[in-house]
Formats: structure tokens, sequence, C-alpha cells
């Protein structure tokens, strides 16, 4: 194993180190205010340059580190470049942009994003420990490939209570980090046109690689992990050349057995996109479109969405779905699951949180027209009665249907890598932060993303738990920092979680304490049989 010494120079003013006044930059700074206390700004040595941080009593964070020139101007739709060194202490207490997107739900998202200068991570450590070469969770954060950012996840109780170096990072996001037009191609010689976002991901792990180690992380130890569209890049990474050797295992939260884009559909689209620009193809199509402002982008991006990876190509050969269903995806350690009741909060998304619930004559549309072979047999099984509302019911349906795709997803890892498998099963409040915060009472369950916040804070958020579900985040803390650690989610103290194979057992977590429960009792639960028959996995 590679060693690397600590360069974490604690207690050491940016005065120090810096003797030398220096012309005054943006981000750089001659030393920590006067009102600081010994340690409170450690700085640290990389690649690029001399970073000074924030101390606090259990968690030591440098955030705003950029791992690659800002994608602007004529960078913009071009696979990220080298960051430009500095000279001086770069300020690293503050976050850097986020990456340009609509408006969402979740808070400080109520307006658009329109910063292109995003390429920025985050650097998260122990404050107390003296421990080097500590292992590396590199978190790839959800969002559809249309939001989110790096900033979003607090992981404070997660690195004091498992010793480990956490990283977010922030990548290109919709048409900025996945356009594919002919003209961009042309543009892009090294095939990353499509797949920028995926580029910004692997420089942000050779990033890792080269820098780490002074934040007293090994760069050995690496485990990317990932939720939702985080969980799909995640898989993208594990098939992707660029992506070999920068990690070491994996965890796909949510979501990472969905297909790529085809090239073609990606270039079809993209035209579509570059039409309602204005950009017509040719030679001046890419010219046009660095042209266009981020809310012109933001605007063509709502009648014609852009996201996620392409397969086909030299950043994304093999489709990591088609190399999943041959058994070639990957040979690392793979932790891989979601939540009992996926699908209800996009269900509310459409519907009730517009004002605008299903009423049940469009229940019956939608199963008729979503499974035309099977339409009968889905209504037997989830008549409307039985729930609190058509809406609740679609919620249902598709939440049972994901879950039974879910499962051919962890069969297919497990038949030829080391693969521990779980359900998020607590359906108790409180729900996720966006969520609790809308103050209604639609029944959402163990929904995408609740499991999160059991894991980290989000949003600056800390959750309400209950005395049992404490304990239960706390066992899932433990076992996600114990596969980050070795490879391995088990820990002393807790219910084993036994490696999966193929139609055996799975760990299933709800308060106050996770269980082995075998693949027959989930697919009961969600209603398999009937799903395998009239919507089976791809």
């Amino acid at each position: 194993m590679r060693r690397r010494s600590i360069a974490l120079l604690a207690g050491v003013s940016a005065a120090a180190v810096v003797a030398a006044s220096l012309p005054a930059m943006a981000g750089l700074v001659a030393g920590a205010p006067e009102s600081a206390y010994p340690g409170q700004y450690p700085v640290v040595r990389t690649d690029d340059g001399l970073l000074r941080g924030e101390a606090k009593s259990m968690v030591t964070s440098f955030k705003g580190i950029p791992y690659a020139a800002p994608p602007v101007d004529g960078l913009r739709w071009k696979a990220p470049q080298p960051a430009a060194k500095w000279r001086g202490v770069r300020d690293a207490t503050q976050f850097g942009g986020s990456c340009v997107q609509g408006i969402g739900w979740d808070p400080g998202y109520e307006q658009p994003t329109l910063t292109e200068d995003c390429l920025y991570l985050n650097v998260y450590r122990p404050t107390d420990t003296k421990e080097k070469d500590l292992p590396v969770f590199v978190w790839n954060h959800g969002g559809g490939n249309v939001g989110g950012a790096g900033r979003d996840t607090n992981p404070d109780k997660f690195v004091t209570r498992q010793d480990v170096v956490y990283v977010t990072i922030n990548y290109r996001l919709g048409a900025m980090g996945y356009l594919l037009t002919s003209a961009l191609e042309q543009d892009n010689p090294d095939s990353a046109a499509g797949n920028f976002g995926i580029l910004d991901q692997q420089a942000a792990l050779r990033w890792v690689q080269k820098n780490i180690g002074s934040f007293g992380g090994d760069p050995d130890n690496v485990t990317l992990a990932g939720q939702s569209a985080g969980a799909g890049n995640t898989a993208a990474q594990l098939a992707a050349p660029g992506g070999r050797g920068l990690f070491h295992r994996a965890i796909l939260q949510s979501g990472g057995g969905g297909a790529a884009r085809t090239p073609a559909a990606a270039r079809t689209s993209g035209e579509q996109f570059a039409a309602e620009l204005g950009c017509v193809p040719g030679a001046g199509q890419a010219s046009c479109l660095r042209a266009k402002s981020p809310a012109q982008v933001l605007a063509a991006q709502i009648k014609y969405r852009q996201s996620g990876a392409v397969a086909g190509t030299a950043v994304l050969p093999d489709d990591p779905l088609a190399l999943l269903k041959a058994g070639k995806l990957t040979r690392l350690p793979v932790v891989v699951g979601g939540t009992s009741d996926e699908s209800q909060q996009s269900v509310f998304g459409a519907y009730d949180y517009l004002g605008k619930p299903l009423t049940k004559d469009q229940l019956d549309s939608l199963i008729a027209t979503t499974y035309p072979n099977g339409a009968d047999k889905v209504r037997t099984a989830y008549p409307a009665a039985n729930y609190k509302s058509p809406t609740v019911t679609w919620g249902a349906i598709q939440s049972d249907q994901r879950a039974c795709r879910d499962q051919t997803l962890r069969d297919r890892l497990a038949a030829n890598t080391k693969t521990w498998t779980y359900e998020f099963a607590e359906k108790n409040d409180p729900p996720f932060v966006s969520i609790w915060r809308l103050n209604t009472d639609y029944p959402f369950g163990a929904t995408h993303v609740n499991d999160l916040g059991y894991l980290w804070d989000y949003l600056g958020t800390a959750l309400p738990f209950s005395t049992a579900q404490v304990d239960l985040s706390n066992q899932m803390i433990s076992y996600w920092g114990a596969f980050a650690r070795n490879g391995d989610p088990n820990v002393k103290a807790a219910p084993a979680w036994a490696r999966y194979t193929p139609q055996g057992t799975e760990l299933q977590f709800a308060a106050p304490s996770a269980k082995q429960v075998p693949h027959t009792q989930i697919d009961t639960e969600h209603n398999c049989a009937l799903w395998d028959q009239v919507s089976p996995a791809p």
C-alpha cells in the first residue's frame, strides 16, 4: 500500500506559511483572522497550492477546492481542464458555486443557479485523529443529473464516528454536462461530447488520488458512493475505462441499474435542444451554443431535457446495464440497495405537489397506458380503495415495480462480484428534509432519499429522529463505515450482514434495528411475481 505523510499544518497561520506579501487575488488570504484560536485555520499543501481550511471541535473542513478549470467561455462543453495553480494561501472555508440548474423544492434552490464556474469539491476529516491513511469516501450526489451539489451533504456525524476522509463533489448538470450534437462531437475529438459530467467526476477522482494524502486519506482505499443519479454515475464509472484504478469499491443507493443513452438518441435530443436555442447544425453551432446564457440554456432544457451518460463512445464504450447483464460490470466489492417506497416522492411531486392530485379515472388511464398487457392484473393487485388516494395508489404501483427490477439488479451483481444488498424500510416520520418542510400528510413511507438522513445530514438540517431511529442510524453509519475501511460492511454489536448470493438473504433497515430477511419475503412484499410477468427488468 502506498503511504503518504499528512501535510496538515495545524495551528500554523497562513501568514507563517507565506512570509512575503502577495498581490490580492480572489480566494487568497494573507493570514487567519485575528480572533482565531490556535489551530482554527489549518493549512494544507496540494499540487496546486496551499489551502486554508477551518477546524471545528469534531471535523476539519476544506471547502470550495477547484479540481478543474472553470468550464466557461471556450471551455463550456469541453472536457475538464487542469485547475490553475496559485501563489499564496487560498481560502477554503466557503463552498464554491453550484453548477447550473433550475429551481427545486430543496432549501436553497428556490431560484435558478446560473453559475458555470462550479467544478469544486469539499474535503472533511476528523479534527482530533492523528491517524494517517484514513479510508476515503467520495460522495456522488443525486438530483437526476439536473440538480444538486456537493454542498448539500453535511457528513460530520459520519466522519467523526467512522474516522474517514469524506469528499463531496460538484459536476456539470443537465445540458451543460450531457449535451451531444454533431457539432460538439466534431469540436471534441476526445469524444467528450455527451459525457462532460462523467469526465468531471473522473477529474475529481484523479484530484483525490493526487492530493488526498495531504488530508490524511489513503489514495489506495477509496470508496465511490452515490444515490439515485449519483448511483447511476457511479455505475458508469465502474464501466468507464477512465474510472479504473481511481476507486476500490462502490456503493449504489437507489440507482445504478438503468441503461445509458445511445449516441443516436442523445444526438437527436441534443439537436432538438440546439434548435430551440436557434443554433442550427453546421460549423457554427458550437459557437452559437456557447454564446447562449445559462438562463437560455435552462429554458431550452425544460422542453428538451439533457441528462445521463452516453454509451458507445470512447468515454463509455459499453452500456453499464449491458455489462451488468453479461456479468462484466465490475469485480470490485459493491453495496447496493434502495428504499421500499422509492417512487412515492416522485409521484407526489408530479401530482399532489403541483395541486393536481390524480383522480380514479386518471389512475385507470395511467395503468392502461403504462401496462397495456397487464392492466387488469395491476388493478386487481392494487385496488384504489385500499389506499389513501389514487395518487398514493400509483405511487405504490411504481414503487413495487421498481423494487422488483432492483431485485434483478442485485442478483446480476451478486453473480459476479462480492455484493451486499439492503432495503431501507423505515416508514415512520420524519421524511427527508425537503419533504418534511412541506408539512404534508401524504404517506411517503420509506421513499426515495429518506435513507440519506440516517447516514449524514442534508441541506444543513438534522432530522428529529426517535430513539429507535437513532439506533438504526447508528447501525447504518457503522455498516457504511466498515465497508469504506475494508470492503466488508460487517461490524461487532450489530446484526450480521451476509454477503448476498442470488435469491439469498438481504438486510432490511427499519427502526430500531436491521434484520436479515430472505429474498422471497421482499419479493412477496412487492408483488414481484406480478411485476416479473407484467414489467420485467430490461
